[in-house]
């Protein structure tokens, strides 16, 4: 297996994330953007060879691949991640998992990260990440809230004094290329277990 570092200067970085209802992808190289796709979470993979292809970029060059753990959908999450072990396992890159609530931070500097965790609950950063409903977010007056949790209970939020950007930026998407730049800092042991923080429909239903 060659030896390959994602913290290296000059390094070929695949990330994506599949954890929301809109599947983002980068390719990067020492922290410049080749190439982005936005879709479905069941096109990355396809999304994944049309940027390797599309920037002239052979898979075996690849230094890692960055891949969000979460939270989000638990189908979402589980898709991302077989995708990430199917490339470690044919190209013996190393794979880094990285927070999709992270990420979406990272793109939005200073706001609040908001993923909707269906079931009128939310996925966001307090002291670490948590699961709750919105109502239960407390919120200091001016914090700007992001994400697909942000836009589906805007009303609740503004209503306890966030600011929401309109639906339509880009800062409720959280780009793959943040997941690719954090990867970097994280290095190939980082975590690439799922980040649930509940159990699934089906677990909850057998309990």
């Amino acid at each position: 297996m060659v030896s390959r570092d994602p913290a290296a200067r000059g390094s070929l970085i695949l990330a994506f994330d599949t954890a929301t209802s809109v599947a983002t992808s980068a390719l990067l190289r020492g922290g410049e953007i080749l190439g982005e796709r936005v879709s479905r979470p069941a096109r990355v993979l396809a999304d994944a060879d049309e940027l390797l292809r599309g920037c002239g970029v052979d898979p075996a060059e690849l230094d890692g691949v960055a891949v969000g753990i979460g939270p989000g959908s638990f189908t979402g999450i589980r898709i991302g991640l077989a995708v990430a072990c199917g490339l470690e396992l044919g190209l013996g890159v190393p794979v880094a998992g990285v927070s999709t609530l992270a990420a979406l931070a990272a793109g939005a500097p200073g706001a609040l990260p908001v993923i909707d965790a269906r079931r009128r609950e939310i996925f966001s950063l307090v002291d670490g990440p948590v699961c709750l409903s919105p109502e239960a977010l407390e919120l200091e007056g001016g914090t700007v809230c992001v994400g697909d949790g942000a836009i589906r209970y805007r009303a609740t939020l503004v209503a306890a004094g966030a600011v929401v950007p309109p639906s339509d930026s880009e800062l409720h998407v959280p780009r793959a290329r943040f997941h690719a730049l954090l990867a970097r800092d994280y290095g190939p042991a980082a975590s690439v277990s799922p980040l649930y923080l509940r159990a699934p429909d089906a677990e909850r239903a057998l309990r």
